[in-house]
């Protein structure tokens, strides 16, 4: 024998039913003997439809205390099974009574009552629209047999809102009962007219009087304002001069302070790690494009082979996309920048390899097998070398990153261009032959743009031709509050590479 389904519940005013649905035939007979004695001549079984498999426990004069947790019990010879329910006891009690009762507070006492509830019911006050009011007040009392009585009170103090309606609603049930009142404007206090009066008397005698007194006043006010604004204008030169004063002496300050640390990081520039900007002056900008040839079939070269991007950013494969430059470093001191976007999340690596370095398949960049780079993961920035990879400290997320190249002291570093931070270093570097630019997009939107210095340095050379050839275009005059026309055979010539970057261009007139 088995349960075929969990029993259901079915309420009514006076009894409660309980099913149980079984598999099959089942015999038993009522122990009294066993019977709790809450229960006792309130419970009797209902056996009429055991021949379907049905049987039922009816429970009379129901109480609060009945509700709970039951076991249905069934045995037959060494077999027996149970099916637990649990019973919520819920009653619906009266509609609301709603009445008018009196004048309180500035408003009209509107009180609802409702009894024979149970659990505690929901009582709520809305007006015309089915917004709620909030209660002013609301008491609740219990009877001998567990029932709820509450009454609820509401003060309105907007005459337009006349009409309300009280509800009361059962949580276990899901059912409410309401009585919905409309409220006489008589009911509603109602303004003094000499009330009205006084204010308005009030009000204009508060004005005449203050009227004169600024009358009076007046003259006097004038006159001492036209003495402090005079002794302020006076004020403010003198505190103007002496901030001018103030903010020379700081600026030249600043300068010579610039100056001596300047001179001091000049002397040894290739020990200090900070100051990126004037180490780039000690190095030249190393000017080169992508190499398509050397890209991995995944990643998409621009146009103008500045920027290098992957096709599809939604995966993350095993293997490593990788793009060359395409020119070398062999001597000398050369430094360059990689903008990087949509970095967050992503996973890429950026630095310098030895020329004809084996980038099949995965491998793992190295010192040792020819790769000196930094790089982000999704654990942060590493800088990787022969015992696996450094974590870097980073205050900052880069936007960009500098590549310093000392080929012939065997140093290569990297910085931090968004706040000028030292990344990491390889000193005393071990590497021969060529030296080619490096750069892998192994997941996520990220991209890398080369910047060009000699976008901008021609395009200077170019404006400054224009300087020239304007200067020496005498007689032209323009009238006042016209717009200046843009000079003729001032055109710049940039570079192959170049297109698509931003060149500063300024028009002069003479």
């Amino acid at each position: 024998m088995g349960i075929y389904c969990k029993p259901s519940v079915l309420f009514q005013d006076s009894y409660l039913l309980v099913l149980t649905q079984l598999l099959c035939w089942v015999t038993t007979k009522e122990q009294k003997e066993e019977q709790m004695i809450e229960y006792s001549w309130r419970t009797s079984l209902v056996k009429d439809k055991f021949h379907e498999g049905k049987a039922a426990v009816r429970i009379q004069n129901v109480q609060e205390s009945d509700s709970g947790i039951y076991v249905c019990h069934f045995k037959q010879g060494h077999f027996h099974e149970e099916a637990i329910l649990e019973l919520k006891v819920a009653a619906m009690g009266s509609v609301p009574e709603v009445y008018i009762k009196g004048p309180e507070d500035g408003g009209v006492c509107v009180v609802c009552m409702t009894s024979g509830w149970y659990p505690e019911p929901q009582v709520h006050w809305r007006d015309s629209r089915g917004e709620i009011l909030p209660a002013s007040s609301e008491t609740l009392h219990e009877d001998a047999e567990g029932l709820i009585t509450t009454e609820t009170s509401l003060v309105l103090r907007d005459s337009s809102v006349r009409n309300v309606t009280c509800s009361t609603f059962n949580p276990v049930l899901g059912q409410e009962k309401a009585m919905a009142m409309v409220i006489p404007e008589p009911f509603f206090p109602q303004a003094s007219p000499w009330k009205t009066a006084f204010l308005v008397i009030l009000t204009m005698m508060g004005l005449l009087v203050l009227g004169t007194i600024s009358l009076f006043g007046w003259e006097r006010f004038v006159r001492l304002k036209l003495q402090k604004e005079q002794i302020h204008i006076h004020c403010e030169k003198d505190e103007l001069q002496t901030e001018k004063e103030d903010a020379l002496r700081t600026a030249s300050a600043l300068r010579e302070e610039l100056d001596r640390r300047k001179a001091a990081y000049n002397r040894a520039w290739r020990k200090a790690q900070l100051y990126a900007d004037w180490r780039k002056e000690h190095f030249q900008t190393w000017t080169f494009t992508l190499d398509p040839a050397s890209a991995h079939p995944t990643l998409v070269i621009s146009q103008d082979r500045m920027r290098v991007t992957r096709k599809d950013t939604t995966v993350c494969l095993d293997d490593l996309f990788s793009v060359l430059g395409t020119k070398g470093i062999s001597s000398g001191r050369y430094y360059w920048e990689v903008k990087l976007e949509n970095r967050e999340g992503s996973k890429w690596i950026l630095g310098v390899c030895r020329e004809g370095v084996e980038r099949k398949g995965f491998y793992f960049e190295s010192p040792e097998k020819g790769f000196w780079t930094v790089g982000q993961s999704s654990s942060g920035y590493w800088a990787y070398v022969d015992s696996g990879r450094d974590s870097l400290s980073i205050r900052q997320a880069p936007e960009s990153v500098g590549v310093f190249v000392d080929y012939d002291k065997r140093n290569i570093s990297f910085y931090n261009m968004s706040d000028m931070s030292h990344l990491f270093s390889f000193h005393e570097a071990s590497f021969s032959g060529t030296l080619l630019p490096y750069f892998q997009l192994k997941c996520g939107n990220v991209s890398m743009t080369v910047n060009s210095m000699a976008c901008v340095s021609e395009g200077q050379e170019g404006e400054e031709g224009r300087k020239g050839r304007k200067r020496s275009r005498k007689g032209r005059k323009r009238r006042k509050g016209r717009r200046p026309k843009k000079g003729k055979g001032g055109r710049i010539s940039i570079p192959p590479g170049c297109q698509g970057h931003s060149v500063p261009i300024v028009w002069i007139t003479a």
